[in-house]
């Protein structure tokens, strides 16, 4: 069998110290409590995530009796039609966000530039 010796003056991987740990002789930090993504973004995704459910299985329910009188077959498709439009407007409102942070960023860019000269 074809096996690794441990040498007794190579530290195991369980020996070496932990780079995440607090040592003695560096500082006490305070500890970043923020979030990843900014909580503006998790209610839009929630938001959204609620409209994925509720948009179209309502305009399934609202439309199968009244609108296709008794026909699921056009109801079910309206309401799949539905459910790509919330996905697309996700995404548009995804993608806009985006351009916003990057001209806002562009923006700070500038006004820094302008503060080096």
């Amino acid at each position: 069998m074809a096996t690794r010796r441990i040498i007794s003056q190579e530290k195991t991987l369980l020996d070496q110290p932990d780079p995440n740990s607090l040592s003695s002789s560096s500082p006490a930090q305070k500890s970043n409590i923020t979030p990843a993504v900014p909580s503006a973004v998790i209610f839009k995704l929630l938001a959204f995530t609620l409209a994925m459910m509720v948009v179209p299985i309502g305009s399934y329910f609202a439309t199968v009796n009244t609108l296709f009188k008794g026909n699921s077959t056009y109801a079910g498709g309206l309401a799949a039609i539905m459910a790509n439009v919330v996905l697309i407007g996700y995404v548009l409102v995804a993608m806009a966000e985006d351009q916003s942070d990057r001209l806002e960023e562009e923006k700070k860019q500038k006004q820094e530039g302008k503060k080096d000269r």
